[in-house]
Formats: structure tokens, C-alpha cells, sequence
């Protein structure tokens, strides 16, 4: 009888501890908590950061210098971060996934030398204006087209390369037909079908524009604007506390001449 008692103690411990631990786990700091209640790094909100979705590709607005990323609207990202008293992280990505990204909340605005149009205005929001840009077309040393009219001039079928997703892209398809444009990630790409003779020219925004030229040669930007636009940043459609507050820190950094001046450092 005393055996049959032993065994049946310890059975019954065995069950007492599984019930104990099945809501339990040990933590990093080898501390048992529990499971039901523990916060994970994914559960716990940064209030000190903000993340920003670009396309580190398009020089001087956002680009690589080594590992780091760097341009105008690096700096200017940065420059509200600290108005907001929050730490700015950049996150890289394809420029026609910065819109589901920001409406998605992976991160918290989207800042990559986007421009304000009516499709855009659909899925997100935009700040007002923090820079103007303009829209050019890159060609060939040689090459027939010499103004934007002869993209235009009937019969002749002249493709088109652009980024995927930009307003270039958007702007060309509309003009020109989607049969005449070939998109590309970036306009390294772009660049690089241009001088393969797979397109006749390359619409994108001047400054990246004379990168690329710079980069690269037998090239040149026609003396004409294929088209002119506004900068602004996005965020996920609703969110009016962020928008108010990217309005604000955009209205003192421009009133104060710290837009002004980071701009001036990477365009003359």
C-alpha cells in the first residue's frame, strides 16, 4: 500500500508542475514569467523612433555612401526627427513599395523625391512642399531626339525608359502609351538600358539626372523640362497627428533656413 501511495504522489506532482509551467517561459534575463503576460520586443511600441521608407537610389535626394545613407532628404528627414524629439530610422526599398509600406504601418512616412498626384492622393496623404523638382529626359550623345516635341512627333515610336512607380513613369505612360515605356528598379538601370540601345531615352528627376550623366559617358539631359513638380512626404491616409506634426517641423525648418541650406549643399 505504501508503494502504491509513492507512486501515485509523484504522478501527481508530475501533472502539478506541467499544469505550473504550461503557462510559463523563462525570459532572457533566465527569469520565469508569465507567457500570457510577457511583452516581446514585437509587442513593445519605440516612441523615440520614427521610420522613414525611401529608395536609397536616386542621388543627391537619397543615396549610399558606404553603408550609410545620406542626401536631402536624409538630412531633412533627420532635421524633423529632432523637431519631434524622436531618433530617425531610414529603411530601403523598392520606390513602388514605399506607398504599401507607409499604409501598411510598417513604417512611418515615406520621403524619396515623391511627388503630390491624384493616384497617389487615393492611398495616402501628403505634407505640403519641401522641395521642387523637375522632370528631364536623358539621351545619347547624337541622338534624333533633340526636344521633348519629338517624343511626341507621329510616326515615330520612341521607348521610353523610367523608375517603376515614379511620376516619370506615370507622366510617360499616359503621354506615350504603356507599349513605349520600359521600367526599371532604378535609373541605374535605366542609365544602363539607355547606352545597351534597349531605349532611346530616360525620364527622371533632374538632379538624379545629372548624376547619372556624370556617372556615365556619351550622355546628356535635353535643354527642355519633360515636366515641373513639388516634393512632399507621405503617411498613412488618416494619420492627421503625424501630418500636423511633419506640417509644423516643415513650416520652422524652412522659415529658419535649415531646408535652404541642405539643399544647398548638394545642388549648386
Amino acid at each position: 500500500m505504501k508503494k502504491i501511495l509513492a507512486v501515485l504522489l509523484a504522478v501527481f506532482m508530475v501533472f502539478a508542475v506541467c499544469a505550473c509551467t504550461d503557462n510559463t517561459v523563462e525570459n532572457n534575463n533566465g527569469e520565469v514569467v508569465d507567457n500570457d503576460v510577457q511583452n516581446t520586443p514585437d509587442d513593445t511600441a519605440d516612441d523615440d523612433k520614427i521610420v522613414m521608407a525611401t529608395n536609397a537610389y536616386f542621388q543627391p535626394y537619397e543615396y549610399y555612401e558606404g553603408d550609410k545613407i545620406v542626401g536631402i532628404d536624409a538630412e531633412i528627414a533627420a532635421a524633423i526627427a529632432e523637431k519631434l524629439g524622436k531618433t530617425l530610422e531610414i529603411s530601403d526599398m523598392q520606390f513602388d513599395s514605399i506607398i504599401t509600406a507607409v499604409q501598411e504601418g510598417s513604417v512611418d512616412f515615406g520621403m524619396a523625391g515623391m511627388t503630390v498626384n491624384e493616384e497617389r492622393l487615393e492611398s495616402v496623404d501628403f505634407t505640403i512642399s519641401y522641395a521642387n523638382g523637375v522632370q528631364a529626359i536623358i539621351v545619347k550623345e547624337g541622338s534624333p531626339i533633340e526636344t521633348v516635341d519629338d517624343l511626341y512627333e507621329e510616326g515615330v515610336s520612341y521607348n521610353v525608359g523610367v523608375q517603376l512607380g515614379t511620376t516619370g513613369d506615370t507622366y510617360s505612360t499616359d503621354d506615350f502609351g504603356d507599349e513605349r515605356v520600359r521600367r526599371y528598379s532604378n535609373g541605374n538601370e535605366a542609365v544602363l538600358a539607355l547606352l545597351g540601345d534597349s531605349i532611346d531615352c530616360v525620364i527622371i528627376d533632374n538632379e538624379p539626372a545629372k548624376a547619372l550623366v556624370a556617372a556615365n559617358e556619351g550622355l546628356k539631359i535635353l535643354e527642355t523640362a519633360y515636366a515641373d513638380e513639388d516634393y512632399a512626404i507621405c503617411v498613412a491616409k488618416g494619420n492627421t497627428e503625424l501630418l500636423d506634426q511633419l506640417n509644423a517641423a516643415i513650416v520652422e525648418l524652412t522659415a529658419d533656413g535649415t531646408i535652404d541650406t541642405i539643399i544647398g549643399k548638394y545642388i549648386q
